[in-house]
């Protein structure tokens, strides 16, 4: 499975083994993934590696085993049939913006303004200051909210502590700005170095009047929706973005939090400008029926995922089948409209006018233009056709012959 080449445009042109990128094995957990992860994309970062295209290589190659092996479908997919089963155009790759400069930044912009889903890195430096346990950690007691700018690339810590009975109860977390502003909403746990190591990110996505962000832990499992899914392959099929709509649906990997304190974090996603959001820190004790609802709706989505997933081949091949009547249709349409103009142009066939013309052009004798026979033996010369006044000068000429050989006659006798 090494060595295979990727005909999309996100991933390495080479790609190896993602266990092998990440120096993991097959049976390890989740955890043990993402903390290799999290270790080599830091080891590569392109924002500490400005000068070295080879660690840019590295970054991209390790993002893209991480893309794979951190999403349990995936890497289920992968496990049986290698990087064959997997779509390459759903292989989606983050940015760093910091390593795009001003006039590709612009563009990106403009793609994410237009609606077009544009994930991001998080800044090396950000990642670095919170495992060396050098970034400042503002509170965030239960029940209250914090309102802040945060600029781009940059992160506002919280420290959210949390009683035995809150954590049973379960906490959320939310984000909100109502400038509509993109950020993360992060997730630290405490690294064993004593800094802390990001666990979990939420990107912001537009709901209603506002953009927002949030992380459940409420002891069952609760899920995030990436928009990012398969987005090229439903760009390019319009109907998928119904089908694929639902694939964005992935399990969060953290669904409880112990008692103690816990680190969060708004980070600046903005491409230009810093960011303003709301953080507020929730016991769900109090809210024990929108907890119910809530596992409730994810559950009927997933009912609906899969249904959806049956309901597609059926829907394929209905439109296949619809395509080919549809299509036979228009060629019986157009044959018979065919039909129909030879069938016109043999009744033109039967027409008295070109019965007329093909008899005039026959010969003469059949017809005359009102010109009688002369009897055989008249002498007299005949008339000239058309000539009416020398018809009539013969009659009178005649009749003068006549009546003066009558008068000489008489004359003499």
């Amino acid at each position: 499975m090494s060595g295979s080449k990727l005909e999309g445009p996100s991933a390495p042109v080479v790609r190896r083994d993602p266990y092998e990128v990440l120096a993991v094995t097959r049976d390890s957990s989740d955890q043990e993934i993402k903390t290799a992860y999290r270790k080599l994309a830091l080891k590569y970062h392109p924002d500490k590696n400005a000068n070295n295209p080879e660690a840019s290589e590295h970054f991209k190659e390790v993002a893209y085993s991480y893309s794979i092996l951190s999403d349990p479908e995936k890497r289920r997919q992968y496990d049986m049939a290698g990087f064959e089963a997997l779509e390459a155009e759903g292989m989606d790759m983050e940015i760093d913006l910091s390593n795009l400069g001003t006039v590709n930044t612009m563009f990106a912009a403009l793609f994410s303004k237009l609606g077009v889903p544009i994930k991001t890195t998080i800044s090396a430096n950000v990642l670095e200051e919170a495992l060396n346990g050098t970034v400042t950690v503002r509170p965030l007691p239960i029940g209250t909210s914090v309102s802040g700018k945060v600029e781009k690339q940059n992160a506002h810590f919280f420290g959210v502590t949390i009683s035995d009975e809150q954590a049973e109860a379960g906490i959320v977390v939310r984000a909100t700005s109502a400038a509509q502003s993109k950020f993360k909403l992060l997730y630290f746990e405490h690294d064993v170095s004593g800094g802390y190591g990001l666990a979990l990110q939420e990107d912001s996505e537009k709901a209603g009047k506002v953009t927002s962000a949030g992380m459940y832990f409420l002891h069952f499992q609760v899920y995030r929706m990436d928009s990012t899914v398969n987005a090229l392959a439903m760009a390019k099929d319009p109907e998928a973005a119904f089908f694929k709509r639902l694939e964005g649906l992935q399990p969060c990997e953290v669904s409880q939090l112990n008692a103690g304190t816990h680190i969060f974090a708004v980070y600046g996603d903005n491409f230009f400008k810093p960011a303003s959001y709301t953080i507020e820190a929730l016991c769900a004790k109090t809210y024990e029926d929108t907890t119910h609802n809530l596992q409730d709706i994810e559950a009927q989505i997933l009912r609906k995922r899969n249904e959806l997933r049956q309901f597609e081949t059926e829907y394929r091949k209905a439109l296949a089948r619809f395509q080919e009547v549809t299509n036979r249709y228009s060629q019986e349409k157009q044959s018979v409209e065919e039909l129909l103009k030879q069938r016109d142009t043999i009744h033109s066939s039967f027409t008295v006018t070109r019965t007329i013309a093909t008899l005039s052009g026959s010969g003469s004798g059949h017809f005359s233009n009102g010109s009688s026979s002369k009897p055989s033996g008249d002498d007299s010369k005949p008339d000239s056709p058309g000539d009416d006044s020398s018809s009539d000068s013969k009659d009178k000429y005649a009749k003068r012959k006549w009546f003066n050989l009558n008068l000489k006659g008489s004359e003499k006798k």
